[in-house]
């Protein structure tokens, strides 16, 4: 009985899927970046990159409290919503009374870690609850925002406009980039975490809890939607109920289009970010610069989305193939 090895210059059709899901959101932001400064060469200087990029950073903070629902297999439709919550807190509550404010703020990232409990104890499909919870959480912004208002803390707005030698959006996603990846895909218990996603059965028998598992994946995903309403709140200057509703599919698309997957705890904390800010820049600032029509915008963006499922089947052909 022989066995066949691979050479040691050849790479394994596992290793090419690999490459090819790493690679696709870097190669893509490129792509949409070459385009627009094609368009708007103007744009390719420190100021046209913060205006491109500042409104990414919320949206990577959405992308990964996306993530980290996605990582032990469920799907959050909340997150829109959610923001628009944390963002109409902190322009209201957290201005007026901020002790109050932040156990409000604290109370919403309960809140996501009961949703977690809940899901795990009564096997209740993820889906149907965070959909749920989207009206809940849009009923709670339109009480504390009935018409689009608030402001946003002194201190907030100062630090989202700071200005660097270098664009600080792009300062500001490279830290969010490394801080998620440091924490999910190198400490031991991040390991653990993804496991759940993989093989719940292992990680049981190795002696971990999945209810705190999932109630921990939940808390980091309220408290990653705490900091996308502020951001995008210190960015805005004032706060509107609905603000955040359409973040939901984007954030879903820029993980997927960042190298995640549905099951398997198989996630990219770097190509997440990543992706949130190619979507962020095909959504938005590409289509802005091309002049299409408003009305035309929400039918294009859907078509984007479409676009980045359809890639990501293309790679998974491309590399199962090769």
């Amino acid at each position: 009985m022989s066995t066949a090895t691979a050479s040691p210059g050849r790479v394994s059709g596992a290793d090419s899927r690999r490459l090819l899901r790493a690679a696709m959101p870097f190669v893509s932001l490129i792509v949409i970046l070459g385009a627009i400064f094609y368009i708007q060469p103007r744009s390719m200087s420190t100021f046209g990159l913060d205006l491109l990029l500042r409104l990414a950073v919320p949206l990577a903070f959405a992308t990964l409290a996306q993530l980290c629902v996605m990582t032990v297999n469920d799907l959050d439709l909340s997150i829109g919503t959610y923001i628009g919550v944390t963002a109409g807190i902190s322009a209201t509550i957290l201005v007026e009374q901020p002790i109050l404010g932040v156990l409000a703020l604290v109370g919403c990232v309960a809140v996501y870690a009961a949703l977690g409990a809940l899901i795990h104890l009564r096997d209740l499909p993820s889906i149907v609850v965070t959909l749920g919870m989207s009206f809940v959480w849009l009923g709670v912004a339109i009480s504390l925002l009935p018409v689009p208002g608030g402001e946003a803390p002194e201190w907030l707005r100062t630090f989202m406009s700071l200005k660097l030698p270098i664009p600080s959006p792009i300062l500001m996603l490279i830290v969010i980039a490394a801080v998620a990846h440091i924490a999910l895909m190198w400490s031991p218990y991040g390991a653990v975490l993804r496991g759940v996603g993989g093989n719940a059965r292992a990680v049981r028998r190795a002696g971990w809890s999945l209810l705190k598992a999932k109630v921990t994946m939940y808390t980091l995903a309220g408290i990653c939607g705490v900091l996308a309403g502020m951001t995008l709140l210190g960015l805005s200057g004032a706060a509107d109920a609905r603000m955040g509703e359409r973040y939901t599919l984007l954030t879903i698309a820029a993980v997927i289009l960042g190298g995640g997957e549905f099951v398997g705890g198989r996630v990219s904390p770097i190509g997440a970010v990543v992706g949130a800010t190619t979507i962020w820049l095909a959504a938005n600032s590409l289509l802005s610069v091309l002049k299409l029509p408003p009305e035309w915008q929400i039918g294009a963006i859907g078509v984007i989305l479409i676009a980045v499922l359809a890639l990501r089947w293309l790679v998974g052909r491309v590399g199962r193939a090769s």
